[in-house]
Parts: C-alpha cells; sequence; structure tokens
C-alpha cells in the first residue's frame, strides 16, 4: 500500500475582504503543487476560494458539508462529503487534517483552530488568529503550506510528494 498524501484541512471566514481571498487562492495553489489533499468545510469565503487555488491547479479537494446536499458545497470541491452535522462538522475538519491553515474568519474557524489544538494537530496561521497558544505564524500562503507541511510530516513520520506543474 502506497503512503497515502499528507491532508492539510484549510478554515476561513463564509466571508472575506478580497486580499483574504487572494491569500487563500495562493494557499490552495501551494497545497495543490505539493500534493497534498485540501480538507475544508466546502462552503463560500475563505474556503472557497482556498478551493479554487487547488482545484486550479490539479489538486483533491475534499469538502466536509455542514448539511445532508451534495449540491451545496462550492464548485472547486472534488469531493463532497454531506454530513448534515452543521458546526459540529467544524471538529470533522479539524481532526481530517494532518495539519490546519487557518485564515480570517469568526467563530466558526476559532472552533476549527481550538478543536486542531485539542486534537494536537498542528496549527498555522495566516493573517489572524496569533495570539491563539499554540499555533505557528506565518507571513506569506507559501511560507504557511511549507510550515504546515513540515509540521504534518514532524507528527506522521511521512515526506509530502510533489506534483508535477499542470501545463495550460
Amino acid at each position: 500500500m502506497s503512503p497515502r498524501p499528507p491532508q492539510i484541512s484549510v478554515a476561513g471566514g463564509g466571508t472575506c475582504s478580497a486580499r483574504t481571498a487572494r491569500l487563500a487562492e495562493a494557499v490552495g495553489r501551494e497545497l495543490a503543487a505539493a500534493g497534498a489533499i485540501l480538507v475544508c468545510g466546502g462552503l463560500g469565503g475563505v474556503i472557497e476560494a482556498a478551493a479554487r487555488g487547488a482545484a486550479r491547479r490539479g489538486g483533491m479537494v475534499v469538502g466536509l458539508l455542514p448539511t445532508y446536499r451534495h449540491a451545496d458545497g462550492n464548485a472547486h470541491l472534488t469531493v463532497r462529503l454531506p454530513t448534515g452535522l452543521g458546526h459540529a462538522r467544524n471538529m470533522l475538519v479539524a481532526a481530517a487534517g494532518d495539519a490546519v491553515i487557518a485564515l480570517p474568519g469568526l467563530h466558526g474557524t476559532l472552533a476549527e483552530v481550538a478543536l486542531a489544538r485539542v486534537l494536537e494537530r498542528p496549527v498555522v496561521v495566516l493573517g489572524a488568529w496569533g495570539d491563539v497558544p499554540g499555533v505557528v505564524r506565518a507571513r506569506t500562503p507559501g511560507a504557511a503550506v511549507r510550515q504546515a507541511l513540515r509540521l504534518a510530516r514532524r507528527a506522521t513520520g511521512r515526506r509530502p510528494r510533489r506534483r508535477r506543474a499542470a501545463t495550460d
């Protein structure tokens, strides 16, 4: 059995500024380029931007939806998993990642950060959440992804697979 690629959860607000959307999209692109699977809550805002970035780079994006409907997921998801759990699906997002990258958001994002730390998952923050104990701060999307992959590798003992750049 071949080793699975790293799974990195991305957390962030259901709505976001254009600047945060650009950061999230870059995070998605970088995760896809590294061969990681992006796991997320599957809806809009930060998550849709990250999913868009990964999908455009040929990456796999798994959305853990809060509803029972596949159709509720954003258009950039590779896999839609309806949970019907509402906000409780935040636990699944936190648990599914070998590490979590958190961008700006509100209480749901903070819950994912806190749950990830309770589960002893590494959390890298970009643009917010720097005052939460136990998180690692990043200044750029590339640094956030490199740190998340390094921490995930340390936690799981795996090396990430590199994806070849998609050709147009």
